[in-house]
């Protein structure tokens, strides 16, 4: 064989092996690449109750309108499979799928934005060789008009999309910038506990003070002592990350719960370490309607007496005494001291009770905590199918005066609205009349401009 043939077999071979290597991405990239999907917890939007992982489906109520989750598995019919690493990356960091229209930001990549391009090629490894394709396609997203124009979402980009890579803070340790790229990043805390603006982006301004999430509160998690978690204790902010739980102060639940079971829980020790170093340094937000921390409110209350009561023969009528002894004193004790073990949480000292935002203990009663592991201790059965909503609102009622905030209320009508899904989407009402308003604004014009044409033909005839 001669020298030039050699070199063009020997080229021939080295074009394979990297073919080979790029087809078949080492084990570690892989295992770093479901890591970084893990604490994305891309799987909680991308699944559907009872789906295949990845394969989308998901529909997620929104403030304008629901938008339901897209295939993100490697298959090439229904999935990303098609996808090069450049418009994975795309899609990720900038809201632009592969066929150049624009995603909304309920895909959080506003926050992925802070992923480095060396994250995104583990991650696109990941995706593409380690996930199972599924060859079936969602539902597509149906917005009302203008939010089904996807293209106005280059305007939203250009006004409120930082999509520059976490670049470390060299006056700060190791483990803080750990911390503030998971929190700031893969995480994407800020898109559920920042509270947004009338155009739906977040305001900096207030950058981790809560937010609403459908019929859930995310509640404050800056460093405020009194509104936030100030007074946590790091180990206490780990255990509540790693397991839902966190003695003395709360428990997670609705879509807390969901991101502690698919992703924070999954993290290293040394992560939650570096989020809980982070989140404690976050600038404090106050709300002036906090007298007191949210988890020191509330006492052991004395037995409610209604064992000498007869029960009402309108069940709506009932005492909020009378529904906890029949539907919660048996699990959290009839002081609200909860289980012996600590595996039911008091109902004092409690998050739950102590907020003067009260969604979320509305919900918990409604739905109940679920876990999809066994290794939580925080289970509660929902009762939205036996209590009806003034039964509620009474027993919410009653646990705030014996047990948390007594300047919190529940109101019939907030249970009425959250057990149907909460309020009705206000951007897409706002939209319409916005719209109506232009239009008669161009009727107006236009008829103003048409009479001083006439009068003007008028003078000159």
């Amino acid at each position: 064989m001669n020298a030039p043939l050699r070199y063009l077999v020997l080229l021939g071979l080295l074009v394979a092996v990297l073919a080979q290597a790029a087809d078949n991405p080492d084990a570690t990239l892989l295992r770093r690449g479901q890591y970084l999907a893990t604490a994305s917890d891309c799987v909680a939007c991308h699944t559907s109750p009872g789906g295949k992982p990845y394969a989308g489906g998901l529909s997620i109520a929104t403030p304008v309108g629901n938008i339901v989750s897209t295939n993100i598995t490697p298959s090439k019919t229904a999935g990303i499979g098609h996808y090069t690493e450049a418009q994975f990356s795309d899609a990720l960091r900038h809201g632009i799928r592969a066929d150049g229209k624009h995603l909304y930001p309920a895909m959080p990549y506003t926050a992925y934005a802070q992923l480095t391009d060396a994250d995104v090629q583990a991650m696109y490894a990941y995706f593409m060789h380690d996930v199972a394709p599924v060859d079936t396609a969602p539902a597509p997203t149906r917005l009302a008009f203008p939010f089904n124009v996807r293209l106005l979402m280059a305007s939203w980009n250009w006004l409120f999309l930082d999509d520059q890579p976490f670049k470390p803070d060299p006056g700060k340790s190791a483990e803080w910038n750990r911390g503030a790229f998971l929190v700031r990043g893969p995480a994407h805390c800020s898109t559920c506990h920042t509270p947004r603006n009338l155009l739906m982006a977040e305001q900096s301004s207030r950058e981790l003070a809560g937010g609403a999430v459908g019929t859930w509160f995310a509640p404050n998690i800056t460093s405020d002592a009194t509104s936030g978690i100030g007074n946590w204790g790091t180990q206490q902010l780990v255990d509540y990350l790693k397991s839902g739980h966190a003695s003395g102060k709360g428990q997670a639940a609705g879509p807390m719960a969901e991101a502690v079971d698919n992703s924070l829980r999954h993290l290293t020790d040394a992560d939650l370490q570096a989020i809980a170093a982070y989140l404690k340094t976050v600038p404090p937000r106050h709300d002036p309607a906090d007298t007191r921390a949210v988890d020191r409110w509330g006492g052991p209350s004395a037995e409610p007496d209604v064992a000498r009561t007869a029960l009402p023969g309108d069940a709506d009528t009932m005492s909020g005494a009378q529904v906890y002894d029949a539907y919660c004193a048996s699990c959290h004790q009839a002081r609200g001291e909860g289980s012996f073990d600590g595996g039911l949480p008091p109902l004092f000292h409690n998050t739950a009770t102590g907020r003067t935002h009260t969604d979320n203990l509305v919900m918990v009663i409604l739905d109940g905590i679920r876990w999809h592991t066994d290794d939580s201790g925080v289970h509660m059965p929902g009762f939205a199918h036996e209590l009806s909503d003034r039964q509620i609102a009474t027993l919410g009622n009653w646990l705030l005066q014996h047990y948390g905030n007594p300047a919190a209320t529940v109101s019939v009508k907030q249970v009425r609205t959250l057990r149907t899904g909460g309020a009705a989407p206000h951007l897409v009402l706002l939209a319409r009349l916005a719209m109506a308003a232009i239009v008669l604004l161009l009727i107006f014009a236009a008829t103003w401009l048409m009479r001083r044409r006439k009068r003007h033909a008028a003078k000159t005839f």
